[in-house]
Order: structure tokens, then sequence, then C-alpha cells
């Protein structure tokens, strides 16, 4: 009687087998055709799943910590996307959203590093020489992971999305452009739009006048802001030109420079966070259209 319920079975799972995969291997190019094709609301998607889907995960499992840092998160990061999104930008508006976005970006990093090395302490039986739970040790150290990557996506995303407001409204005329846009005095940073005071030797040693930096371009920048513009704008060409920036000059540790380092784990963790739970959805969804167990 057993035996003629469940004869059939295995090649029932074989099927469940080959939908999985067919289903994830279709997901993949359908998300990769829709972020080439419609890149602007593939980031916002993806963006707004990476924001609401684990805070609901955390309130379902009671992860309290987690939602209280999302919260503080949450609230100065949507404070500072609507400075950044208004027409009319203040003096001072992008050198808070650098600033913040900055801060993350560091904090996310060390997190992630710091995370990493408490799980080697565990995987390489250093940990047990510790006076402490090695089952503490591994969740310290997971948790620090998870906190450095997700506000690191979270952090860049909101952060392109910041700059992509304030470069519309932050638009320069160059040579050969006939748009009516703002033109740039020689002593004004792009990025920021603040005027730019060359310091003395003297000043410049003391701290006291924020130092800059000339692209090789020819075009000057507060040192802050073209560090900003490259490391949380993600951009790799001049503000005001557009010519490429030669990130080795500006970034002397390789730790600084954007892309390299974090790119690809940060993508994997979209796809992990965002999309593989609606792509597992929907194929227990056809599992169960087809009554397949």
């Amino acid at each position: 009687m057993i035996e003629e319920k469940h004869r059939g079975h295995d090649l029932m799972h074989a099927e469940m087998i080959l939908i999985l995969f067919a289903s994830i291997g279709v997901a993949q190019v359908l998300l990769f055709l829709w972020r080439i094709k419609h890149r602007k609301s593939y980031q916002a998607i993806t963006l707004l799943g990476m924001w609401i889907i684990p805070f609901y995960l955390c309130v379902r499992l009671s992860f309290w910590r987690m939602i209280i840092v999302w919260s503080i998160f949450s609230v100065i990061t949507l404070f500072v996307m609507f400075k950044a999104t208004r027409k009319k930008l203040h003096v001072n508006t992008p050198r808070i959203v650098y600033r913040w976005f900055l801060w993350i970006y560091q904090a996310s990093y060390a997190l992630g590093i710091i995370g990493y090395l408490v799980l080697l302490l565990v995987f390489t039986g250093l940990g047990l020489l510790l006076p402490v739970n090695p089952d503490i040790i591994l969740e310290t150290g997971v948790t620090l992971v998870f906190y450095g990557v997700y506000y690191g996506v979270m952090g860049r995303d909101c952060a392109e999305v910041c700059l992509d407001y304030m470069s519309a409204a932050m638009t320069y005329t160059t040579g050969g452009q006939s748009l009516p846009k703002i033109e740039l005095a020689s002593n004004m940073c792009a990025v920021c739009g603040q005027r730019i005071v060359l310091p003395t030797e003297d000043e410049s040693n003391s701290g006291k006048i924020e130092r800059t930096y000339r692209l090789g371009c020819g075009h000057l920048f507060h040192e802050f802001c073209i560090r900003g513009w490259c490391i949380i704008g993600k951009k790799q060409t001049c503000p005001y030109c557009q010519e490429k920036v030669d990130l080795k000059k500006i970034f002397k540790n390789p730790w600084e420079k954007p892309h390299i380092l974090f790119g690809q784990m940060l993508d994997f963790l979209r796809y992990c966070v965002v999309w593989l739970p609606v792509i597992l959805a929907l194929v227990q969804f056809i599992y169960y259209v087809f009554h397949l167990e």
C-alpha cells in the first residue's frame, strides 16, 4: 500500500529539481535584461525590497537589536535623501549627503572586516583559547558580517539615488553644449558648489583650511568632495567635464577603492535578500499548480 502510494515519486522529484534549476536560470536572465534595459526601475524595486524584507523578517522573529539599528538608519537616511532630492539644493546639502554615506561606507566596511576576523577565530579553532562560549563568538561574527554587508548595500544604493538627483540639480556647462546649465567658476567646487580657498603651506599643514585636489583634467575640488564623489557616488569621471579619473592617484590605500573589494559581495547579497525569496516562492507556486510534492 505504501509502496503503491510512493510509486513514481523519484520521477516527480527529478521534475521538481529541473523546475527549480530552470526557474533560477530563467530568472537570472530576466533580471540581467531588466537591469540592462531599465536600470532605474530595477534599482528602485531592489532597494525597496532590501529595505522592507529584512525588517519584516526581523519583526516576525523578534530581532529587536536589528529593528532598532534599522530604524535609526532609516530615519537618518530618509532625512538625508529628502534633502538631496529637492529641486533647489541647500548649499550644505551635498556635504551632508557625502559625509553621512561616507561614514556608513567606512563603518560597514569596518564591521565586515571585524566580523570576518571573528569568524576566522572560530573556523581556525583559536576561539577555543578565549574564555568565551564558541557559539557566542560565532553569533557575533555572523552578526557583524551581516550588519557590515547589509548596511553597505543600503548605503551605496541610497547614495546613488541621492547623487542622481543632485547631479541633475548641479549640472555644469562645458564647451560645446547648448543646453542652459550652470557655469562653473574657476574657484568653485563642482561637487559641493562652494568656493575653494587655496591654503598657504602653513595653513595646509595646520589643517585650518580644507585640502584641495586637482584632477588630471585640471579641475580643482575639495579633497573630501572628490573622495565622496568617487567612493559614495561610485563615479570614475570628473563631475564637470566627465573626463575619466585616475583612481590610483586619489586613493593611495587599496581598501578605499570603490567597486573592487565590496561590489560583487554586495550584488550577491541583493540577489539573496530580494530576488531569491521571490524565485523560491514562484517555484513553490508551480509545484502547487502541478500537484508536485
